[in-house]
């Protein structure tokens, strides 16, 4: 890394940031950058939608320019990308793999067969065709970066996490690459809450909870959880007894208000289930598990106390971002500078050497960080960040019983990379058959065939292979 470093103080950065015409990602981003007064520099915005790129130019320096603004960034635009990872000390990936018209088949389609899914972006048979697409795209990202910019740090929110980690990785061994996702913090806040509640405490900190994350993005467990030397599992235990039923929703709203909310039942019931604290949103959560459970139908969605987020919503929210992208380009004022609560510049801090963090990291298992899990899976554990650094910490082994939860869809990670190098249509066909979303359902083999084949065309001009579809 070649910035400037000086008085516990970080300058001329180069952060090439991926998808940066992102109407999300990159104002909360932007934001959190501006409200950091120890770094500063480059943030080179590359995104196939040039137009949004240019809006978030506009937006970024405007930010930069405020007087209230601490950290000071120089917002530019590249149409090339080679050419904006020349130099760069980190890359930043949030991307949209596709459009929602493909998300709209990736998550609706299985439904002809029942098969309800409450996201669609990780596993299942959406998360896997999702994959399918986004891993070419990572592959030619790491080939880049392999050969402009080998050293850079590269941070990853985009989804499938696991499934562009790991295309990261196999394309460039060397990669120094890592996974942002923040579903850890809110279990983190549910236990913050229960602390406050449980010892009338007010405005305990989200970090003062110490807590061992172990298993794979979107389905991960604690089976460590404290505050302040106090063992929170047996308050966990009764306070999952006592909010079993009605669940615990957010203060002041109900869950179903919200398309990204839930009131936390299912991560209950797998507490009940396994004794172990589930640590990712009830939405992730269901997705990993047999489709005859909490996605067996709309009315078990609904009695579980979580949301089913179309695509229709989402189409219908873009369209909204799309319009405030195009509003706070020309009437700047509206821009409000407000913590996003993610980790991912305090990681990159601690990574230009001015403090060590410890936080939840989504890497390759090579350290056997989990050491029941294969060394080539992509496991979220927490880690050490510290100068150029990570460290991963020994997180132990997964329970048996998680272990036999997670390795399927370990194993179907494997056959859809496999599947998007060979363009072999009957690993996607062998994966399917072997998502607990889909088995729950016991649908026969024709039924599975035909929905890959559909599946696999509606999304076709994002692969390299026709796969064989009719």
């Amino acid at each position: 890394m070649k910035f400037n470093t000086t008085d516990n103080k970080a300058s001329d950065i180069q952060i090439t940031y991926i998808g940066g015409g992102s109407r999300g990602w990159a104002w909360a981003f932007m934001t959190d950058l501006a409200l950091e007064e120890s770094m500063s520099g480059t943030i080179r915005l590359y995104d196939i939608d040039l137009e949004s790129a240019e809006n978030n130019k506009i937006i970024g320096n405007y930010i930069s320019d405020r007087d209230d603004t601490v950290g000071k960034w120089n917002y530019q635009v590249y149409t090339d990308l080679n050419e904006s990872l020349e130099g760069a000390d980190f890359v930043v990936i949030s991307i949209l793999p596709g459009t929602f018209a493909e998300m709209e088949s990736d998550v609706h389609l299985p439904e002809r067969l029942s098969i309800y899914q409450a996201v669609g972006d990780t596993v299942g048979p959406g998360g896997m065709i999702r994959a399918l697409r986004t891993i070419p795209m990572f592959v030619q990202i790491a080939e880049a970066v392999k050969k402009t910019a080998p050293n850079a740090w590269v941070v990853n929110y985009t989804n499938p996490m696991s499934a562009c980690m790991n295309a990261l990785y196999q394309t460039f061994p060397e990669i120094k690459a890592f996974g942002c996702c923040h579903e850890v913090f809110g279990t983190q806040k549910v236990l913050k809450e229960m602390v406050e509640d449980k010892f009338n405490l007010k405005d305990v900190k989200r970090s003062d909870i110490q807590i061992n994350v172990l298993g794979i993005n979107h389905f991960t467990w604690f089976d460590y959880a404290t505050y302040k030397g106090i063992d929170l599992i047996p308050l966990y235990k009764e306070f999952v007894e006592k909010n079993y039923e009605k669940g615990y929703g957010e203060k002041n709203a109900h869950w179903a208000n919200k398309c990204f909310s839930s009131n936390h039942r299912v991560k209950f019931d797998l507490f009940k289930r396994y004794g172990y604290i589930a640590a990712a949103g009830d939405r992730h959560l269901a997705e990993f598990m047999s489709g005859d459970e909490y996605l067996n139908n709309p009315q078990s969605v609904d009695y579980w106390g979580f949301a089913l987020t179309t695509v229709q919503w989402r189409k219908e929210d873009l369209a909204k971002r799309m319009a405030k992208s195009l509003r706070l380009a020309k009437d700047k004022d509206e821009i409000k500078l407000e913590p996003s609560g993610e980790e991912g510049i305090l990681l990159i801090k601690a990574l230009c050497g001015i403090e060590s963090i410890v936080s939840n990291v989504n890497i390759p298992n090579t350290h056997a960080q989990i050491s029941n899990l294969p060394r080539t899976a992509i496991v979220e554990t927490n880690a050490v960040f510290s100068r150029d650094s990570i460290r991963p910490i020994h997180a132990g082994a997964l329970p048996e019983q998680i272990k036999d939860l997670t390795m399927p869809h370990i194993e179907n990670l494997s056959s859809i990379f496999e599947a998007s190098q060979t363009f072999d249509k009957e690993l996607v066909v062998k994966a399917f058959q072997n998502d607990p979303l889909i088995r729950g359902k016991n649908c026969t083999e024709s039924d599975v065939r035909l929905l890959v084949n559909d599946m696999i065309k509606e999304t076709l001009k994002y692969l390299p292979s026709d796969f064989g579809v009719s």
